[in-house]
């Protein structure tokens, strides 16, 4: 049997990883500047991380949920009081595309409601009706398709309020990302955040916030939404979540009320998933991993930005997006295959993403910098 041939692969097999950095089975040394889409959070086998995972497998590794879990109830004590959700109740699942789909299920539960408001630009994963709700008709099928997803051009406040007026006696939710990170690292505009909350709440709309790759302390706030002081109703979570274990989740405003069988997984929040996560919070809180991702951020775009063929910078905390006058593509290659530093891509072809660890160094950062530098002044 082969592999379903579905991904563009690097020819580059790592098979060793530590800190900020990989190895391949020749033992060539790679700095990660990308954590595998935002995903490694803390960095690759944290010596706390590790233990946590180990002391767990040595206990039980799972269990369904349908008897106690204590490690769900620390998971969600120590959620709540890092990001300020206390009040709010937390439902584990395995992945973004997962808590997109329960998110969107418990809107319409809630309100009786059917349509969903998202996006140009958008991403929130490849399910049923997560890919709905995700710009990009190449991987939308047609049994996904349905005229209850209504397009909104980003940061249009016009077209926002003409959707509200046409539907808003059958809008059950809007489904924004905090930053998008596919699009290239966009940023909403604080008049669409407060516009959207205004319009939510005078229509009874569920106010759905897509932090899956903006959360967990990677923008110099725990969610990047936080920058605007506002509370959505529902939060999706995950990617940094696990720092590579599969895990995901929904942050659940007090107003939903939830009864048995209303939402249910197989896997989620199972006793190692939970270690995982509950070890990524410590570790997040311990190191002062929020600071340390506007503080390396920062760094980096003033070391960067009189850098030869770059547009624009667009960034928060350790969310950066390098747009430059030209496709990134060849940029992207020879920094990978002549410096030896993984970088990202994005649906806007002249961007570069930049997601490395929220533990990343000045030291390392500097290999990022000179590597691009020395890339765009030979280019």
């Amino acid at each position: 049997m082969n592999l379903f041939n579905v991904y563009p692969l690097f020819n580059i097999n790592p098979v060793k990883a530590e800190g900020s950095f990989l190895w391949d089975e020749n033992s060539k040394k790679y700095l990660d500047f990308y954590g595998g889409h935002a995903v490694i959070s803390i960095g690759h086998n944290h010596p706390y991380y590790q233990t946590k995972l180990k002391e767990q497998l040595e206990k039980i590794s799972f269990y369904s949920n349908s008897v106690q879990n204590h490690l769900q109830t620390e998971l969600a004590e120590k959620l709540g009081e890092i990001s300020g959700y206390e009040d709010y109740s937390l439902f584990l699942c395995n992945s973004g595309a997962e808590a997109t789909e329960n998110a969107l299920k418990l809107a319409s539960f809630h309100n009786g409601k059917k349509k969903v408001v998202y996006f140009s630009g958008s991403f929130h994963g490849r399910t049923s009706a997560a890919v709905s709700v995700t710009d990009n008709p190449k991987i939308v099928a047609p049994v996904n398709f349905s005229e209850r997803f209504i397009k909104c051009e980003w940061n249009n406040i016009n077209q926002l309020n003409q959707i509200f007026q046409d539907h808003k006696n059958e809008i059950s939710a809007v489904i924004i990302e905090g930053i998008q990170g596919v699009g290239g690292i966009i940023l909403p505009s604080e008049e669409l955040i407060f516009s959207l909350k205004k319009l939510c709440a005078e229509n009874e709309v569920i106010l759905i916030m897509d932090e899956v790759q903006s959360g967990y302390g990677r923008t110099g706030n725990f969610f990047a939404h936080q920058e605007f002081d506002i509370q959505p109703d529902l939060i999706t979570i995950a990617k940094g979540m696990g720092n590579g274990f599969p895990i995901g989740g929904i942050l659940i405003s007090p107003k939903f009320k939830a009864s048995n069988g209303l939402l249910g997984t197989t896997f989620g929040g199972n006793h190692l998933a939970c270690a995982a996560g509950i070890a990524v919070l410590d570790v997040i809180k311990n190191e002062n991993l929020i600071d340390n991702a506007e503080k390396i951020g920062s760094y980096i775009e003033n070391k960067i930005k009189g850098f030869p063929n770059i547009k624009e910078i667009r960034r928060r905390g350790l969310m950066i997006g390098i747009e430059l006058d030209e496709p990134c593509a060849e940029i992207r290659k020879k920094i990978l295959n002549e410096h030896h530093v993984f970088t990202g891509n994005s649906s806007n072809p002249n961007v570069l993403r930049l997601l490395p660890a929220l533990n990343i160094t000045e030291k390392e950062a500097d290999l990022f910098i000179n590597a691009l530098e020395s890339v765009l002044q030979n280019h």
